[in-house]
């Protein structure tokens, strides 16, 4: 990943593609080179990004491509964000931690009616 604008504004853009296989959705998603995230939309409170921040911006990444694309439902998305954390080892408390954020905050960032192609 470099940054995407040559600013420090937290957005990050792939420069390879991302392959995730997914048993929770059944399918494998490729977010494509070019595509930019702000990884982790995790609350700049010192302690919520101290316990959840920056811990697996793989899994991020491809929630974040899930949200935008739309190609399953939020809910999907968002058990996709737990089944990638856990697979790049983030300690399940903090998978739960991550998990019950996007349930109870992410619903303001899922726009169907934005989905890009």
């Amino acid at each position: 990943m470099e940054n995407a604008t040559g600013q420090d504004d937290g957005l990050w853009r792939l420069v390879e593609p991302l392959v995730y296989q997914s048993d929770v959705a059944g399918q494998t998603f490729v977010v494509p080179p070019g595509f930019e995230t702000d990884l982790a939309s995790v609350p700049r409170l010192p302690v919520v990004f101290l316990l959840a921040g920056g811990t697996s911006n793989e899994a991020a990444v491809v929630h974040d491509f899930l949200y935008t694309r739309h190609t399953v439902s939020r809910a999907v998305a968002d058990a996709v964000l737990r089944e990638a954390s856990s697979v790049t080892g983030v300690p399940a408390w903090r998978r739960w931690l991550i998990y019950w954020g996007v349930r109870l905050g992410g619903g303001s960032h899922w726009r169907p009616d934005q989905a890009r192609a």
